[in-house]
Protein backbone atom coordinates (compact mmCIF):
# COMPACT_ATOMS: atom_id res chain seq x y z
CA UNK A 1 0.00 0.00 0.00
CA UNK A 2 1.64 3.32 -1.02
CA UNK A 3 -1.48 5.60 -1.64
CA UNK A 4 -3.92 7.04 1.04
CA UNK A 5 -5.70 4.42 3.09
CA UNK A 6 -8.56 4.15 4.78
CA UNK A 7 -9.30 2.00 7.96
CA UNK A 8 -12.87 1.52 9.17
CA UNK A 9 -14.64 -1.39 11.25
CA UNK A 10 -17.60 -2.67 12.27
CA UNK A 11 -19.89 -5.73 11.78
CA UNK A 12 -20.29 -7.60 8.26
CA UNK A 13 -22.68 -10.29 8.07
CA UNK A 14 -23.73 -13.33 5.81
CA UNK A 15 -26.91 -12.23 3.73
CA UNK A 16 -29.52 -14.28 2.31
CA UNK A 17 -31.49 -12.85 -0.25
CA UNK A 18 -34.67 -14.03 -1.79
CA UNK A 19 -34.11 -14.34 -5.75
CA UNK A 20 -37.93 -14.09 -6.05
CA UNK A 21 -40.47 -11.78 -5.17
CA UNK A 22 -43.07 -12.66 -2.45
CA UNK A 23 -43.13 -13.16 1.00
CA UNK A 24 -40.40 -15.61 2.79
CA UNK A 25 -43.27 -17.61 4.24
CA UNK A 26 -43.46 -18.79 0.49
CA UNK A 27 -40.47 -18.14 -1.56
CA UNK A 28 -38.04 -21.06 -2.12
CA UNK A 29 -34.37 -20.10 -3.21
CA UNK A 30 -32.10 -17.57 -1.09
CA UNK A 31 -28.86 -16.17 -2.57
CA UNK A 32 -25.98 -16.22 0.20
CA UNK A 33 -24.29 -13.36 -0.19
CA UNK A 34 -22.01 -10.85 2.85
CA UNK A 35 -23.27 -7.28 4.01
CA UNK A 36 -22.31 -4.25 6.45
CA UNK A 37 -22.05 -0.76 6.15
CA UNK A 38 -18.52 0.04 7.00
CA UNK A 39 -17.38 -3.05 4.63
CA UNK A 40 -19.98 -2.01 1.47
CA UNK A 41 -17.84 1.37 1.97
CA UNK A 42 -14.48 -0.72 1.88
CA UNK A 43 -15.55 -2.35 -0.96
CA UNK A 44 -16.60 0.68 -2.88
CA UNK A 45 -13.47 2.34 -1.81
CA UNK A 46 -11.46 -0.60 -2.95
CA UNK A 47 -13.25 -0.51 -6.39
CA UNK A 48 -12.42 3.29 -6.77
CA UNK A 49 -8.39 2.34 -6.20
CA UNK A 50 -8.50 3.82 -2.31
CA UNK A 51 -6.60 1.57 -0.23
CA UNK A 52 -8.96 0.80 2.26
CA UNK A 53 -8.55 -2.15 5.86
CA UNK A 54 -11.59 -3.46 7.51
CA UNK A 55 -11.09 -4.23 11.00
CA UNK A 56 -13.89 -6.73 12.46
CA UNK A 57 -14.88 -9.73 13.84
CA UNK A 58 -16.34 -13.15 12.39
CA UNK A 59 -17.40 -16.48 13.75
CA UNK A 60 -15.52 -19.73 12.96
CA UNK A 61 -17.71 -20.82 10.62
CA UNK A 62 -18.48 -21.27 6.92
CA UNK A 63 -20.33 -18.04 6.66
CA UNK A 64 -17.20 -16.12 8.75
CA UNK A 65 -15.16 -17.54 6.22
CA UNK A 66 -17.20 -16.13 3.61
CA UNK A 67 -16.99 -12.47 4.64
CA UNK A 68 -13.31 -12.65 5.16
CA UNK A 69 -12.86 -14.30 1.32
CA UNK A 70 -15.63 -11.88 0.07
CA UNK A 71 -13.58 -8.93 0.66
CA UNK A 72 -10.01 -10.38 0.15
CA UNK A 73 -11.66 -11.04 -2.94
CA UNK A 74 -12.62 -7.79 -3.44
CA UNK A 75 -8.92 -6.03 -2.83
CA UNK A 76 -10.17 -4.91 0.89
CA UNK A 77 -7.42 -5.49 3.37
CA UNK A 78 -9.05 -7.70 6.25
CA UNK A 79 -7.85 -7.92 9.73
CA UNK A 80 -10.34 -10.11 11.41
CA UNK A 81 -10.69 -11.76 14.93
CA UNK A 82 -12.11 -15.11 14.38
CA UNK A 83 -14.29 -16.40 17.43
CA UNK A 84 -15.29 -19.99 18.03
CA UNK A 85 -17.64 -19.15 21.03
CA UNK A 86 -19.96 -16.48 18.45
CA UNK A 87 -22.16 -17.17 15.13
CA UNK A 88 -21.45 -14.94 12.30
CA UNK A 89 -24.04 -12.79 12.51
CA UNK A 90 -26.95 -12.67 9.75
CA UNK A 91 -29.56 -10.32 7.52
CA UNK A 92 -32.02 -11.91 5.19
CA UNK A 93 -33.50 -10.06 2.48
CA UNK A 94 -37.26 -10.04 1.49
CA UNK A 95 -38.52 -8.75 -2.11
CA UNK A 96 -42.36 -8.40 -0.65
CA UNK A 97 -43.08 -6.52 -3.78
CA UNK A 98 -41.67 -5.23 -6.67
CA UNK A 99 -41.20 -1.81 -4.94
CA UNK A 100 -40.40 -2.91 -1.29
CA UNK A 101 -37.38 -4.71 0.29
CA UNK A 102 -37.98 -5.88 3.49
CA UNK A 103 -33.98 -6.55 5.73
CA UNK A 104 -34.24 -8.72 8.56
CA UNK A 105 -31.17 -8.60 10.57
CA UNK A 106 -30.17 -11.83 13.15
CA UNK A 107 -27.05 -10.74 15.15
CA UNK A 108 -27.40 -10.68 19.18
CA UNK A 109 -24.74 -12.42 20.51
CA UNK A 110 -23.10 -12.28 16.88
CA UNK A 111 -19.72 -12.55 16.86
CA UNK A 112 -19.26 -8.79 14.93
CA UNK A 113 -21.44 -7.63 18.22
CA UNK A 114 -18.12 -8.79 20.59
CA UNK A 115 -16.09 -6.20 18.73
CA UNK A 116 -13.84 -4.80 21.67
CA UNK A 117 -11.13 -2.27 21.92
CA UNK A 118 -8.85 -5.09 22.33
CA UNK A 119 -9.40 -6.51 18.76
CA UNK A 120 -7.96 -3.29 17.42
CA UNK A 121 -4.21 -3.40 15.95
CA UNK A 122 -3.51 0.80 16.79
CA UNK A 123 -1.02 0.25 14.13
CA UNK A 124 -3.44 0.31 11.66
CA UNK A 125 -5.03 3.22 12.34
CA UNK A 126 -2.21 5.39 13.82
CA UNK A 127 -0.64 4.65 10.18
CA UNK A 128 -3.89 5.78 8.43
CA UNK A 129 -5.02 8.52 6.26
CA UNK A 130 -8.39 8.38 7.51
CA UNK A 131 -10.91 6.50 9.73
CA UNK A 132 -14.41 5.70 8.89
CA UNK A 133 -17.03 4.78 11.58
CA UNK A 134 -20.81 4.67 11.46
CA UNK A 135 -23.20 4.74 14.43
CA UNK A 136 -24.15 0.98 13.59
CA UNK A 137 -20.78 -0.25 15.46
CA UNK A 138 -22.04 1.27 19.04
CA UNK A 139 -25.42 0.44 19.12
CA UNK A 140 -24.41 -3.39 18.77
CA UNK A 141 -22.90 -3.60 22.31
CA UNK A 142 -20.74 -1.69 25.10
CA UNK A 143 -17.98 -3.33 23.87
CA UNK A 144 -18.47 -2.62 20.33
CA UNK A 145 -19.29 1.36 21.43
CA UNK A 146 -15.76 0.69 23.06
CA UNK A 147 -14.13 0.01 20.05
CA UNK A 148 -15.33 3.17 18.17
CA UNK A 149 -14.26 5.27 20.77
CA UNK A 150 -10.99 3.36 21.16
CA UNK A 151 -10.55 3.80 17.30
CA UNK A 152 -11.39 7.57 17.96
CA UNK A 153 -9.14 7.84 20.70
CA UNK A 154 -6.31 6.17 18.38
CA UNK A 155 -6.96 8.69 15.15
CA UNK A 156 -7.15 11.96 17.38
CA UNK A 157 -3.32 10.97 19.08
CA UNK A 158 -2.30 10.40 15.82
CA UNK A 159 -3.91 13.45 13.85
CA UNK A 160 -6.14 11.23 11.30
CA UNK A 161 -8.90 12.92 10.55
CA UNK A 162 -12.41 10.94 10.94
CA UNK A 163 -14.82 10.39 9.12
CA UNK A 164 -18.52 9.31 10.24
CA UNK A 165 -21.92 8.45 9.27
CA UNK A 166 -24.68 8.39 11.70
CA UNK A 167 -26.57 5.54 9.59
CA UNK A 168 -29.46 5.11 12.08
CA UNK A 169 -30.52 1.61 13.18
CA UNK A 170 -33.39 2.10 15.97
CA UNK A 171 -34.59 -1.49 16.26
CA UNK A 172 -30.55 -1.86 17.13
CA UNK A 173 -30.75 1.04 19.92
CA UNK A 174 -33.63 0.20 21.49
CA UNK A 175 -34.32 2.57 24.35
CA UNK A 176 -30.88 3.90 24.82
CA UNK A 177 -29.63 7.44 23.77
CA UNK A 178 -28.62 7.01 20.08
CA UNK A 179 -28.42 10.90 19.52
CA UNK A 180 -26.01 11.54 22.63
CA UNK A 181 -23.57 8.83 21.41
CA UNK A 182 -24.04 10.70 17.93
CA UNK A 183 -23.44 13.54 18.75
CA UNK A 184 -20.23 12.57 20.57
CA UNK A 185 -18.85 11.30 17.63
CA UNK A 186 -19.90 13.79 15.31
CA UNK A 187 -17.59 16.41 17.70
CA UNK A 188 -14.53 14.02 17.15
CA UNK A 189 -15.31 13.94 13.11
CA UNK A 190 -14.02 16.05 10.14
CA UNK A 191 -16.92 14.89 8.36
CA UNK A 192 -20.04 13.62 8.87
CA UNK A 193 -22.82 12.17 6.65
CA UNK A 194 -26.19 11.97 7.56
CA UNK A 195 -29.51 11.86 6.37
CA UNK A 196 -32.18 14.51 7.00
CA UNK A 197 -34.03 12.34 9.79
CA UNK A 198 -30.93 11.07 10.97
CA UNK A 199 -29.28 14.81 11.29
CA UNK A 200 -32.59 15.98 13.10
CA UNK A 201 -32.06 12.90 15.49
CA UNK A 202 -28.49 13.72 16.24
CA UNK A 203 -29.48 17.39 16.90
CA UNK A 204 -32.27 16.58 19.29
CA UNK A 205 -33.87 18.90 17.28
CA UNK A 206 -36.47 20.11 14.17
CA UNK A 207 -34.22 21.23 11.58
CA UNK A 208 -36.47 22.04 8.75
CA UNK A 209 -34.41 21.67 6.10
CA UNK A 210 -30.87 20.10 4.97
CA UNK A 211 -29.17 23.27 4.73
CA UNK A 212 -30.23 24.38 8.40
CA UNK A 213 -29.43 20.72 9.06
CA UNK A 214 -25.77 21.16 7.93
CA UNK A 215 -25.23 24.25 9.61
CA UNK A 216 -25.82 22.94 12.98
CA UNK A 217 -23.79 20.18 13.03
CA UNK A 218 -20.99 21.59 12.26
CA UNK A 219 -21.67 24.06 14.75
CA UNK A 220 -20.55 20.56 16.69
CA UNK A 221 -17.31 21.06 15.20
CA UNK A 222 -16.83 18.51 11.79
CA UNK A 223 -15.86 20.97 8.76
CA UNK A 224 -17.65 19.10 6.41
CA UNK A 225 -21.61 17.86 6.03
CA UNK A 226 -23.36 16.21 3.95
CA UNK A 227 -26.33 15.70 4.12
CA UNK A 228 -28.10 12.66 1.55
CA UNK A 229 -30.93 12.99 0.29
CA UNK A 230 -31.79 9.98 -2.14
CA UNK A 231 -33.46 10.65 -5.06
CA UNK A 232 -32.66 14.37 -4.45
CA UNK A 233 -29.56 14.35 -4.13
CA UNK A 234 -27.51 15.96 -1.18
CA UNK A 235 -26.88 19.21 0.47
CA UNK A 236 -23.54 19.65 2.04
CA UNK A 237 -21.90 22.14 4.23
CA UNK A 238 -18.29 22.11 3.22
CA UNK A 239 -15.49 24.27 4.65
CA UNK A 240 -18.46 27.07 5.23
CA UNK A 241 -19.45 27.05 1.70
CA UNK A 242 -23.10 25.25 0.65
CA UNK A 243 -23.25 22.87 -2.28
CA UNK A 244 -26.41 21.19 -3.58
CA UNK A 245 -26.09 18.47 -6.07
CA UNK A 246 -28.78 16.64 -7.45
CA UNK A 247 -29.01 12.86 -7.76
CA UNK A 248 -28.16 10.59 -10.72
CA UNK A 249 -31.84 9.80 -12.38
CA UNK A 250 -31.42 5.93 -12.62
CA UNK A 251 -34.45 2.81 -12.95
CA UNK A 252 -33.77 1.84 -9.12
CA UNK A 253 -33.81 -1.71 -8.30
CA UNK A 254 -32.42 -1.74 -4.72
CA UNK A 255 -31.30 1.24 -2.59
CA UNK A 256 -29.57 -1.23 -0.26
CA UNK A 257 -26.02 0.07 0.63
CA UNK A 258 -26.49 3.49 -1.74
CA UNK A 259 -25.46 5.35 1.03
CA UNK A 260 -22.28 3.41 1.78
CA UNK A 261 -21.57 4.01 -1.68
CA UNK A 262 -22.35 7.17 -1.53
CA UNK A 263 -19.63 7.87 1.13
CA UNK A 264 -17.07 6.22 -0.69
CA UNK A 265 -17.46 8.34 -3.59
CA UNK A 266 -16.92 11.29 -1.56
CA UNK A 267 -14.12 9.88 0.56
CA UNK A 268 -12.08 8.41 -2.53
CA UNK A 269 -12.08 11.71 -4.25
CA UNK A 270 -11.50 13.84 -0.60
CA UNK A 271 -8.15 11.80 -0.65
CA UNK A 272 -7.36 11.93 -3.71
CA UNK A 273 -6.95 15.80 -3.22
CA UNK A 274 -10.33 16.95 -5.36
CA UNK A 275 -12.17 19.84 -4.85
CA UNK A 276 -15.58 19.21 -3.10
CA UNK A 277 -17.52 19.84 -6.24
CA UNK A 278 -15.72 16.64 -7.76
CA UNK A 279 -16.08 14.74 -4.42
CA UNK A 280 -20.24 15.11 -4.01
CA UNK A 281 -20.53 14.29 -8.29
CA UNK A 282 -18.68 11.05 -7.97
CA UNK A 283 -20.62 10.51 -4.27
CA UNK A 284 -23.98 10.76 -6.92
CA UNK A 285 -22.82 8.82 -8.74
CA UNK A 286 -21.24 5.84 -7.13
CA UNK A 287 -24.53 5.74 -5.20
CA UNK A 288 -26.63 5.88 -8.43
CA UNK A 289 -24.72 2.64 -9.22
CA UNK A 290 -25.62 1.09 -6.08
CA UNK A 291 -29.39 1.37 -6.99
CA UNK A 292 -29.06 -0.36 -10.75
CA UNK A 293 -28.69 -3.69 -8.78
CA UNK A 294 -29.98 -6.32 -6.06
CA UNK A 295 -27.01 -6.52 -3.42
CA UNK A 296 -25.59 -4.36 -0.75
CA UNK A 297 -22.71 -4.09 -3.09
CA UNK A 298 -22.04 -6.08 -6.06
CA UNK A 299 -23.58 -2.99 -8.49
CA UNK A 300 -20.55 -0.36 -7.13
CA UNK A 301 -18.68 0.69 -9.89
CA UNK A 302 -15.12 1.23 -10.81
CA UNK A 303 -14.02 4.62 -11.91
CA UNK A 304 -14.02 3.20 -15.89
CA UNK A 305 -17.73 2.62 -15.65
CA UNK A 306 -18.86 5.77 -14.52
CA UNK A 307 -19.22 7.01 -18.41
CA UNK A 308 -21.92 4.33 -18.24
CA UNK A 309 -24.59 6.77 -16.82
CA UNK A 310 -24.33 9.25 -19.18
CA UNK A 311 -27.16 9.87 -21.37
CA UNK A 312 -25.41 9.17 -24.69
CA UNK A 313 -23.29 6.36 -23.97
CA UNK A 314 -23.64 3.56 -25.99
CA UNK A 315 -25.80 0.47 -24.56
CA UNK A 316 -23.05 -1.92 -26.51
CA UNK A 317 -19.71 -2.38 -25.02
CA UNK A 318 -17.81 -3.06 -27.27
Amino acid sequence: MTGPRVVTLGETMALLRAEDTGSLAHVDRLRVGVGGAESNVAIALARLGTDVTWLGRVGADGLGARVIRELRGEGVDVVAVVDDTAPTGLMLKERRTDDITRVLYYRAGSAGSRLSATDLPAAHIDTASLLHVSGITPALSSTASDAVFAALDIATASGIPVSFDVNHRASLWRDRDAAEVYRRIAARSAIVFAGLDEARLLLGQDASAAPAAARAIAELGPAQVVIKLGADGCVALIDGVLHEVPARPVRVVDTVGAGDAFVAGYLAELLAGLPAEARLATAVTTGAFACLSAGDWEGYPRRDEFGLLDPASDPVVR
